[in-house]
């Protein structure tokens, strides 16, 4: 156990520098926004298109994968839904904030470095399925709901279509293709996307810890943060096991990322969706601080224990 702790050390070491550096204002609020926009725009779909372009597709793809992981995320969208709006009394917009908070994962920051330090970059196929499974469909989901009540934001086409323009996505089918096609990278352009990826953790991590510094939890929003939290970091990896492991019976090392993707916490996108919708905003962020913080503890149990 400790030595998956200490694996995860230098990745949550920088999300805490990133915490520190702007408590203490050596780093602003403008300065995490041009982190964050480069690291998603530039260094993440570098690396992700170079790791899926770089072995052969039938490696890095499995429908099984892709179905049991989608299925299980849209199992617990479910619950998380008909439970907030039957027995929480919330509204359709608020319900689906809370599903989608529990389903959506910080994949695209926190993915890459955790899966690279424990699987290895055989753990890209698992990786931009995860991204498809819950980008392109649970949180496109997500956002036609909170959308749906008439509040204000874009329509469901035009969330579709910027969610299938996400640069990771647009990443993860150009090196789909590439690798289908068998076309080999030139050595000048590998050793670009090599040296501009490489840059991808340490600023998304950077970011994402000076998000969780300017971001506060009050006490109406910690009982919500605690369940949403509950939900995504402890059930929604519990039920990709049984799915993938139980009921699919895929090969370990598909079951093992699962579970350790699956107990990422919630991604940052969802307080702009609950934001865009006015959908209790200060909820879903509460549960997206509460989460990292949590997973501080909870992902290196999680490694330990699906590597036993």
């Amino acid at each position: 156990m400790i030595d998956f702790a200490l694996l995860c050390l230098p990745i949550f070491g920088v999300v805490a520098l990133g915490w520190t550096a702007t408590r203490a204002k050596l780093a602003a609020p403008v300065v995490l926004d041009a982190l964050g926009a480069f690291s998603f725009r530039f260094a993440l779909p570098a690396l992700v298109f170079r790791m899926i372009a770089g072995q052969p597709l039938d490696r890095s793809f499995n429908a099984l994968f892709f179905g049991g992981y989608l299925a299980s995320g849209a199992l617990i969208f479910a619950i998380v839904f008909v439970v907030s709006c039957l027995f929480a009394g919330q509204g359709i917009a608020v319900a689906g904030a809370y599903a989608t908070t529990t389903t959506v994962s910080n994949l695209g920051f926190l993915g890459p470095p955790l899966a690279l330090a424990f699987f290895g970059e055989r753990s890209a196929g698992p990786l931009a399925m995860a991204i498809l499974a819950e980008v392109m469909v649970l949180l496109t989901l997500g956002g036609i709901i909170m959308g749906s009540t008439g509040g204000s934001g874009t329509g469901a086409a035009t969330r579709s279509l910027r969610t299938a323009l996400n640069p990771v996505v647009v990443a993860i089918v150009f090196g789909a293709i590439t690798a289908a096609a068998a076309i080999p990278i030139p050595a000048p352009l590998d050793r670009f996307l090599g040296f501009l990826g490489s840059a991808a953790g340490p600023t998304a991590l950077f970011a994402v810890g000076g998000a969780l510094a300017i971001q506060r939890i009050d006490r109406k929003a910690a009982a919500v943060a605690a369940g949403i939290s509950a939900g995504k970091l402890v059930a929604y990896p519990l039920l990709v096991w049984c799915v993938l492991a139980l009921v699919l019976r895929l090969e370990s090392f598909w079951v093992q990322v699962a579970i350790l993707l699956a107990s990422l916490p919630s991604a940052g996108s969802n307080y702009v969706l609950a934001q865009r919708y006015a959908a209790e905003e200060d909820e879903v962020s509460a549960a997206i601080v509460l989460s990292t913080l949590v997973s501080v503890a909870t992902v290196p149990m999680a490694a330990w224990l699906v590597q036993r």
